[in-house]
C-alpha cells in the first residue's frame, strides 16, 4: 500500500512514522507514507499556498492551484484508488472505514488547514471526506496520522499476530472484552477463573458474553 500526504506542516508527521507499528510495517517494505510538502507547488518568493476567502471573513484558505499541482504530480505517475480529504465535515472515521481503506492500494490524503480548502478542490479531486471527530483541530495532520494508524495495522503482515486485529474493540460493533496477565493474584484481586481453566470453547464464550455485556453498559448505540 501506498499512501500520500499532502500538507503545510510536514513535520508534524515525520515522528508517528518512526515508531512502532507504523515504522515496522514501512521497514518491511507492506506500506509506504510519502509526505509532500504544499509549498513546493506554491509560487512566488514566498511559495504561497492560502489567501482571504472571498466574500470576507477571518481565516485564510489553502489554494487550489498548488494542490492541483500536486494532485496532477501524483497521478500522472500511478492510479490512485481514493483522495482523502480529511475534515470535520466528513464522515466519522470508523472501524468500518479503516478496514475498507485497508484493500486499497493507493490512497492520497490531504490535509486541511486554516479556514479548510477552496471548495472546488473538494468538487474536482476529492473522492472521500473524513474526519476523526466533531472538534475541530488547527489542522488535518494529527487527523491523517490517526487515519493512517487505524488503517495500516489491519494490512496483513504488519502485526505479528494478524488475528490480534480481529479482535479489536469495534470490529464486529462490539467492544472488547477485558484482558488479564501475571500475576493471576495481585493484592486480593483475582484473574477469572475461566481464564484459567484452558477451557478454549468456553473462555471463548466467557470472551463474548463480556463483550456484549461492556458494549451494553458503555456504548448500547453499537446495538441497534
Amino acid at each position: 500500500m501506498r499512501i500520500d500526504i499532502i500538507t503545510v506542516l510536514p513535520e508534524l508527521l515525520k515522528s508517528p512514522f518512526e515508531a512502532s507499528i507504523l515504522k515496522r510495517a514501512i521497514d518491511k517494505g507492506i506500506v509506504e507514507v510519502h509526505l509532500h510538502n504544499l509549498r513546493d507547488y506554491g509560487q512566488g518568493n514566498y511559495k504561497q499556498v492560502d489567501d482571504y476567502q472571498f466574500g470576507g471573513g477571518a481565516g485564510m484558505v489553502l489554494m487550489i492551484e498548488p494542490i492541483d499541482r500536486c494532485i496532477s504530480m501524483l497521478t500522472e505517475q500511478r492510479d490512485y484508488d481514493e483522495i482523502i480529504y480529511l475534515t470535520p465535515d466528513g464522515d466519522t472515521l470508523n472501524q468500518g472505514i479503516a478496514n475498507q481503506l485497508s484493500l486499497k492500494q493507493n490512497v492520497i490524503m490531504l490535509c486541511g488547514h486554516y479556514k479548510g480548502v477552496d471548495q472546488r478542490v473538494r468538487d474536482k479531486f476529492v473522492t472521500r471526506e473524513i474526519s476523526v471527530g466533531d472538534y475541530v483541530l488547527s489542522g488535518g495532520e494529527l487527523g491523517a496520522a490517526i487515519l493512517c494508524d487505524a488503517v495500516i495495522r489491519l494490512i496483513p503482515g504488519v502485526l505479528n499476530d494478524e488475528t490480534s486485529a480481529l479482535t479489536d474493540t469495534f470490529q464486529d460493533n462490539l467492544l472488547a472484552p477485558p484482558v488479564y496477565t501475571r500475576p493471576a493474584e495481585y493484592k486480593g484481586m483475582e484473574v477469572p477463573k475461566i481464564l484459567l481453566s484452558g477451557n478454549t470453547p468456553k473462555i471463548d464464550e466467557w470472551r463474548e458474553e463480556q463483550a456484549l455485556q461492556k458494549t451494553q453498559e458503555k456504548r448500547p448505540d453499537l446495538l441497534k
